[in-house]
């Protein structure tokens, strides 16, 4: 077969493949370095012609006008699995809704809700035998392609071809574009003081041998600086990050000691700078996984030492978590937090650990409260709670009592609210006799 003219023939312009969009259709966009950047800068020039499209997405990259321009209402409606920066401005504007899931769901559960009638995604340029490489992002993107009436793929001579479940034949796609471009990148964060005392606490729950999963930010990061002397640590991640890459080349990632993909970096999806889509360009020692393996915590759980590291925005004193909202203000979104969380400790030798900084507002609002916010969501429940940590030290709570709970989680609190906290669980009855001692788990 000609590969070359079948690609020829599958060739469609930017507004060629915008205008294929139909009112009333349901239409999915792969995500963040993966996003189709070209289509779904166009989508809104199709706006005149369309009523009721439903667009499915993950955490946009960029600010899309379908969504973010008040005049889009009736035409587009986003639903958005993971909230960032143009998405929470927008929220007001009534285009955009959140869609709750654990991310190794995400896709069967939208398949669940209903069929599929567009996907678009971006791939490399295919090969001499037709296969082209899904590139830096498979959460929910295969799972997808598999069952969207019409696939539409935008290629960009910029992606790296990512080894693993990543490969696509020409023959699976119905149209392709061009459009070549500069892919979204994160700079690096370097970690504050605050953020490095708690990467610090943590890199000592961290023994020789374990598989990670590490989010991106500044405490993430600065728990990556505090594992250079670690030896053979593996990664299983929902997210690839520079930290990792750094860690890979000082010698201390090996996947010597991983039980599953030994040897192997076992990602879903890349982001961050062009020094992470180079190094995992081509690269024997990473691999792509779908969403529904990387963060089945049944999988997740079969690494040994397996740690999974996510972060917070409150902390209760029965142990929820609420990483996702700021009261009722929707904020992010779980992602894969609670799969990776419950998952490693499904893990021999493994923990979950939630990290947060004792406060916000430049210390004027404790992160560790004795109740969630009115109207947060709980992204981890009190049942599925492992390890705390904040710069003040280490709280272990799986299973311990509410009482031993708010003991533990009041002496990693700032030291300016911990008598507040004392007071306030006492006068809501959570632990009635607060004053008599509990027990110190861990004190930093």
């Amino acid at each position: 077969m000609d590969f070359a003219e079948l690609y020829r023939s599958k060739l469609i312009t930017i507004p060629e493949a915008v205008a294929k969009v139909r009112s009333g259709q349901t239409l999915c966009a792969a995500m963040c370095a993966s996003e189709p950047a070209g289509l779904l800068n166009a989508l809104e020039h199709q706006a005149p012609e369309v009523e009721d499209v439903h667009v499915f997405m993950c955490l946009p990259m960029r600010k899309y006008g379908f969504y973010t321009k008040p005049e889009m209402l009736g035409h587009f409606f986003l639903e958005n699995w993971f909230y960032g920066a143009p998405d929470r401005k927008a929220h007001p504007l009534g285009t955009l809704s959140y869609l709750p899931n654990n991310l190794h769901r995400a896709a069967a559960d939208r398949i669940h809700a209903g069929g599929l009638n567009v996907f678009w995604g971006t791939a490399t340029p295919p090969n001499d035998r037709g296969i082209m490489s899904l590139s830096t992002s498979l959460v929910f993107e295969r799972q997808l392609i598999d069952v969207a009436d019409v696939v539409i793929l935008e290629i960009n001579e910029n992606l790296p071809w990512t080894l693993g479940d990543t490969q696509i034949h020409l023959r699976d796609v119905d149209y392709l574009v061009e459009n070549t471009q500069p892919l979204v990148t994160l700079p690096p964060i370097e970690p504050t003081e605050v953020e490095a005392a708690i990467g610090n606490h943590i890199a000592e729950l961290i023994e020789d041998g374990s598989t990670l999963q590490l989010g991106i930010g500044g405490i993430p990061n600065a728990i990556a600086h505090s594992l250079y002397d670690k030896q053979d640590l593996g990664v299983h991640t929902e997210m690839f990050t520079d930290g990792m890459v750094d860690l890979f080349e000082a010698g201390v990632v090996t996947g010597r000691k991983k039980t599953l993909w030994p040897n192997k970096m076992v990602g879903t999806f890349a982001l961050g700078t062009q020094k992470l889509y180079d190094f995992v360009h081509n690269n024997v020692a990473v691999e792509f996984q779908q969403g529904k393996v990387t963060n089945d915590p049944y999988v997740i759980g079969r690494n040994y030492k397996m740690v999974s590291i996510n972060t917070a925005l409150q902390v209760d004193i029965l142990g929820q978590v609420c990483s996702q909202s700021i009261g009722s203000r929707h904020f992010s979104g779980t992602g894969g937090q609670l799969d990776t969380h419950r998952g490693a400790q499904l893990s021999p030798g493994g923990r979950g650990i939630i990290a947060l900084r004792s406060t916000v507002k430049d210390g004027k609002i404790s992160t560790i409260v004795p109740q969630l916010s009115l109207g947060a969501e709980v992204t981890v429940p009190s049942q599925d709670i492992d390890t705390v940590v904040t710069e003040y030290g280490v709280a272990e709570l799986r299973g311990r009592s509410v009482k031993d709970r708010a003991r533990a989680l009041i002496n990693i609190a700032h030291p300016d609210f911990r008598s507040w906290l004392e007071e306030e669980v006492e006068k809501l009855g959570i632990v009635p006799k607060m004053i008599i001692p509990g027990v110190t788990l861990h004190n930093g």
